[in-house]
Order: C-alpha cells, then structure tokens, then sequence
C-alpha cells in the first residue's frame, strides 16, 4: 500500500471506529447502514460530490456547509453529519470513500456477515441473486451481502470474490486458457 493510501486508511479508520461506536451505544447501526448505503451511492453517482469532497479550492467552510446540507437532505444520521461537518473543518472529507467502505466493513463483521464482489456479464436478477448468496452463505458459513458489478466483457459467466477467494467461471477466462493451452500446442 503506498503511503498516501495508507495514511487514508488510518485517518478513515480512527474516524469509522468512533462513529460506529457511537452508533452501537446508541443501538442506531441499522440506521448508519442505511446512511452509509445512502452515501455511497450518492458519491457514485455524483461526480460533483466527488468533486467537492475532493477539492482544494473549495473552502473548508463551503465543503462543510454543502456535505452538510446534502447529508441532512438525504436522511443522514445526525452522527455521521456531525462527522462529516468535522470532517470538512479538519480538511478530512477526501477519505470519505475509504470512510464508507470501514464502515460497512465494521457493520458486516458485527452482523456477522461477508461481502462478495460479484461481476457477471449482465445484470443479475433478484432471485439469481438471492440464490447465489444463499449458495455463498453455505460455503462460507456466514451471511453473504452480494455487491453486484456488470462487465460486459467477462461475454457470460461471472467472476466471485469472497475475502481473498476468487472464483472465475467467465467465459473470458476460459477463452483465455483455450488460447495458452493452443499456444503450448502449436
């Protein structure tokens, strides 16, 4: 990890572990998930919050003023709009992604559930995707929070990972290995 990433990491780590405990105290985790789901979504789909979360032309009073009202407009709870109002005067606001992703880490690991990445080639319906989490979860011996992703290259198939696991059963890779294996042929 490259100093700058881990540097990150740490101050969105000391950050995710005070909200959270917080949040358990006050037995609101639910609602922070909710908040947090809400939140990445939102900087997904938003270059403009990146922009402003990101950006060092933008005063510290301006940034904390705007993630302040996006967050309250979006039903925030009030902790994490205090801590990104904190966050903001303390010039911190660019690690929110990094923010997010502990948080939702600290909230798994205390639901006693994992995340998988899961990329298919085309978007994976409710049932598809509540049957493969059912089949994760019985692999995995915890409940599995399917994170979907579409990539149209994999052609059909789809890519799992679960932790440091990884299952490639795309139609890509097994082009791939075809291709290598005509190559030792010939």
């Amino acid at each position: 990890m490259s100093e700058p990433a881990s540097i990150s990491s740490g101050i969105a780590e000391r950050y995710a572990a005070a909200v959270f405990e917080i949040a358990q105290e006050n037995n609101a985790l639910s609602e922070l998930e909710t908040s947090i789901d809400g939140l990445g979504a939102a900087l997904a789909d938003s270059p403009e919050l990146v922009d402003l979360i990101n950006s060092p032309l933008i005063s510290r009073e301006e940034q904390g003023a705007a993630i302040s009202a996006v967050a309250k407009k979006m039903g925030v709870q009030d902790v994490l709009v205090n801590v990104l109002g904190l966050m903001a005067e303390k010039r911190r606001l660019f690690v929110l992604p990094q923010l997010i992703e502990q948080l939702q880490a600290m909230i798994a690991e205390n639901k006693g559930e994992v995340t998988a990445d899961v990329t298919t080639a085309k978007a994976l319906t409710k049932t598809q995707s509540d049957k493969l989490a059912k089949t994760l979860a019985a692999r995995v011996g915890k409940d599995v929070k399917i994170n979907a992703t579409v990539d149209e290259s994999l052609v059909g198939g789809l890519v799992v990972k679960v932790g440091s696991k990884m299952i490639d059963t795309s139609i890509r890779s097994k082009l791939a290995s075809l291709q290598n294996a005509m190559k030792e042929v010939g």
